[in-house]
């Protein structure tokens, strides 16, 4: 299976559209969450800066040998300690060109933060190896077709109210990927350590983007 690395871009996306962003107070076990995940169909965990010690988290899962990334990325510094920590990608919520500046010197794919069609052309002329929309609920699966004509090569991550019910309609609209937040990684079921909940909730997330009734 492709692997992320400092040397590739995030096509490995086009295998695996998936994304999961944790956003909790409290992660007991970052790797075993990652495992619960795994075993659910999703490899690919985004950590974010708005959960305490995230970079500890990362060590963690990276070290377990699993595809982790770190998002809420908003400065250079920020970037370079994900890095250090193994984050393997990095997200931003909007055009952010130091963390940009940053993923490019260390060889990290970045995925950058954009809305409007103007946002998407800078994200890309920052070097974005893929462009989140954000927040995707608010304009619907359509708006990735309309994206489609004047962008046919940008690869597109739906993020922000992205659900099992509405999950497949924006990868058949367009997106590359989906990320999958609280619908799969509940901030109180990870702070609970519930993995065998996460499992069962990833299992739907990624059969529905499958088109497969649960």
């Amino acid at each position: 299976m492709t692997e992320l690395s400092a040397t590739t871009d995030l096509s490995v996306l086009r295998d695996e559209p998936v994304i999961a962003v944790v956003r909790a107070p409290r992660i007991p076990d970052a790797a075993a969450l990652c495992a619960a995940l795994a075993e659910g169909g999703i490899n690919l965990t985004e950590f974010t800066y708005t959960t305490p010690d995230v970079t500890q988290h990362l060590l963690r899962a990276s070290k377990s040998g699993r595809r982790v990334g770190v998002g809420t990325v908003l400065t250079a510094e920020q970037a370079r300690r994900a890095v250090e920590a193994g984050a393997s990608f990095l997200v931003t919520p909007g055009c952010r060109p130091e963390v940009a500046e940053a993923a490019a010197a260390a060889g990290v794919p970045v995925v950058l933060g954009a809305l409007t069609p103007t946002e998407v052309a800078h994200a890309v002329d920052l070097g974005a190896a893929a462009v989140k929309i954000f927040p995707a609920r608010a304009f619907g699966p359509g708006y990735f077709k309309d994206l489609r004509g004047p962008y046919p090569d940008v690869p597109l991550v739906a993020s922000g109210g992205v659900n099992a019910g509405n999950a497949a309609a924006f990868l058949a609209h367009g997106a590359l990927a989906v990320c999958a937040g609280t619908d799969v990684v509940p901030p109180d079921v990870v702070a609970a350590g519930d993995w065998a909940e996460i499992t069962r909730r990833a299992r739907l997330f990624t059969a529905a983007c499958a088109g497969q009734a649960p």
